[in-house]
C-alpha cells in the first residue's frame, strides 16, 4: 500500500468520529430548539386560559390615562394605605392576612402600582417621583387625604419620597422590613435582558413549576394561593416592573438626601435576624432616630413579615398609634 493511500485512509477514519461528533451536535441543538419552543408555546396557551381564570377584586380607578387598580377594605374612621414590596405580583392578595387583622378597626386601602397585581403596565420611567406621584394621584381619585402609610420592602424607599413630598397628608409611617437608603448591595446591576428572555421565552413559568411552592409553609386559603400563582405568571419580570428594576439604584442613591419628618411617628417591623444585609438592625434604629417618635420591634421571621406575623404586626401598630396621638 503506498505512502498516499495510508495517508488517506487515515484521513477518512479521522473524518468519521468528526461527522458523529457533528452530528450529535446537531441533534442536540435541535432538541433543544425543540424544547424551547414547546416551552414557548405551552406558555402562551397557559398565559391565555390563565387569563380568563383570574378574579377581579378591588376597583378601578384613572391615574395618568390608565387604569390602577384598589383594594378597599373596612370602614374604620382612619385610613391605612398598604404599599407592596417590589416585585409583589398581587399585592393586595399578599396582603391578605394583613388586611384581615386591619380591616375591623380601619379602612384599609391596598394600592396596586402599575404593573403589580390588575393594574394596567406603563412606558413611564419608574422613578420613585413617578410612582409616588402615581399613588398620591389615584388615592386623591378616591378622596383620601389623610392617612397611616404602611410599606413592605422598598416601598420603604417609596413612603419616604412620599412623606417628604406630601407631608400634609399621612399620620405616620409604619415599615414592614422596610428598605433603608443607605443599605447595601443596592447599586449593582441587574441582567434585565436576561429576567426578560425568562419571562418571554416561558422558562419562567417552568422554573416556578419545578421549584419549591413558596406558599406550602403559609396559612393562605387555596384559592388566593391559586389566584396569585396565575397574577404572578401574568406580572413576573414584564417590562414595566423590569424598568422598575432599572431604577431601583438611582432610588435608592436618590433617598439618601431623605429623612423622615421629625414629628411625624415611625414605626419600623424588621427580622430579627436579617443575615442578607449587613447592620440591618442599626440601619433601622438610625433611621427611626430621626423621628421623635421613632420605634423599632424585631420579628421573628423572615422578610415578608406580614405572612405570618400579622397579628403581632396589628396588635403592636394599635397600640403604638395610641401612644402617638
Amino acid at each position: 500500500m503506498s505512502v498516499k493511500r495510508q495517508e488517506e485512509g487515515t484521513k477518512k477514519r479521522m473524518r468519521k468520529p468528526l461527522r458523529i461528533i457533528l452530528k450529535s451536535i446537531g441533534a442536540l441543538a435541535g432538541l433543544m430548539v425543540l424544547f424551547l419552543a414547546i416551552v414557548f408555546i405551552v406558555n402562551l396557551v397557559c398565559n391565555k386560559v390563565e387569563q380568563g381564570k383570574i378574579e377581579p377584586y378591588g376597583q378601578l380607578v384613572s391615574v395618568d390615562g390608565k387604569h390602577m387598580n384598589v383594594l378597599i377594605q373596612g370602614e374604620g374612621k382612619e385610613t391605612v394605605v398598604l404599599l407592596p414590596g417590589f416585585g409583589t405580583a398581587s399585592p393586595a392578595l399578599d396582603f391578605k392576612m394583613l388586611v384581615d387583622e386591619l380591616s375591623p378597626f380601619y379602612k384599609v386601602v391596598v394600592v396596586e402600582p402599575f404593573g403589580y397585581g390588575l393594574s394596567d403596565e406603563t412606558d413611564k420611567e419608574r422613578t420613585a417621583d413617578n410612582m409616588v406621584t402615581e399613588v398620591h394621584e389615584a388615592l386623591q381619585q378616591l378622596n383620601i387625604d389623610r392617612f397611616t402609610l404602611m410599606g413592605h420592602s422598598i416601598a420603604g424607599i417609596y413612603g419616604l419620597n412620599y412623606v417628604n413630598k406630601y407631608p400634609n397628608e399621612v399620620n405616620a409611617f409604619i415599615g414592614i422590613d422596610s428598605s433603608v437608603p443607605t443599605q447595601g448591595g443596592m447599586d449593582a446591576g441587574f441582567p434585565l435582558k436576561t429576567f426578560k428572555f425568562l419571562n418571554k421565552s416561558g422558562l419562567l413559568r417552568l422554573i416556578k413549576k419545578v421549584g419549591e411552592d413558596p406558599y406550602a409553609s403559609l396559612a393562605f386559603d387555596a384559592h388566593t394561593v391559586e389566584q396569585s400563582k396565575m397574577i404572578a405568571n401574568k406580572n413576573n419580570n414584564n417590562d414595566t416592573t423590569l424598568n422598575e428594576m432599572k431604577n431601583i439604584s438611582s432610588n435608592f442613591k436618590a433617598a439618601q438626601q431623605l429623612k423622615f419628618p421629625k414629628n411625624l411617628p415611625v414605626l419600623l417591623f424588621i427580622q430579627a435576624d436579617n443575615k442578607s444585609v449587613e447592620g440591618w438592625i442599626p440601619l433601622h434604629e438610625a433611621q427611626a432616630k430621626d423621628s421623635v417618635r421613632g420605634k423599632v420591634i424585631k420579628l421573628e421571621a423572615d422578610h415578608y413579615l406580614h405572612h405570618t406575623k400579622s397579628k403581632e404586626i396589628v396588635e403592636d401598630f394599635r397600640e403604638f398609634m395610641e401612644q402617638a396621638s
